[in-house]
């Protein structure tokens, strides 16, 4: 299965029955910033404030039951721009192996707080409404899949919807590629459409920072 394959389903034509679900939120912001040079990204200003800091308020925003922040690459740098929130930070040791290792670390905060589901955001991505999450949430609270992500004009975005029922197996995926490949082969995933293109927004580059 590819982007191209997985259903696109409008949240306002979901008609099922609302069930309550504790949803945990996790922001991964433990990378290298390889591709951005020799600055850590996630500590550019935006706003006058760091970047990492508007992904997070995203999720603390929302209606996500609880937040986990796992950091990495310079944590002693960026757990403080952070920790005001009422959030949860955990370290990743193994940062540098690839993102699949702190989605373990985000997931198993999910897991040991008994969460029905858990939303994985960017911590490079800062214009993402909490309005999106809810959406996610909501879509998932009544049945339009176990495996959820958002869709901006056709375009697949972050951050992306698992029901527990993936906990281990995301856990158990490698390398640089987080959960994507269940996104993309799971039977029970589709696309919510969303007006809003910050879930396709990430930064990579000083460039993408000024925009």
């Amino acid at each position: 299965m590819n982007d191209e394959s997985l259903p696109i389903v409008d949240p306002a034509a979901v008609g099922g029955d609302r069930t309550t679900a504790t949803v945990h939120g996790v922001v991964l912001a433990a990378g290298t910033s390889s591709r951005y040079g020799s600055a850590n990204k996630l500590l550019g200003s935006v706003g006058g404030e760091p970047l990492v800091r508007h992904a997070v308020r995203t999720l603390v925003d929302s209606a996500a039951e609880a937040v986990t922040v796992v950091v990495g690459y310079e944590a002693d740098r960026v757990r403080p721009a952070v920790e005001e929130f009422p959030v949860d930070v955990r370290v990743n040791p193994a940062f540098e192996t690839g993102q699949s290792t702190s989605v373990r670390e985000g997931v198993r905060a999910a897991s040991a707080a008994g969460a029905d589901a858990a939303v994985i955001a960017l911590g490079d991505m800062p214009d993402v409404s909490p309005e999106t999450v809810d959406v996610l949430i909501e879509s998932y609270e009544r049945g339009a899949g176990a495996a959820l992500a958002p869709a901006h004009e056709g375009q697949r975005g972050n951050p992306v919807l698992f029901d527990s029922r993936f906990f281990d197996d995301l856990a158990d995926v490698s390398g640089d590629i987080g959960g994507r490949e269940i996104l993309l082969t799971s039977d029970e995933a589709a696309l919510i459409q969303v007006d809003d293109p910050g879930v396709c927004r990430d930064v990579d580059t000083p460039a993408d920072l000024e925009q």
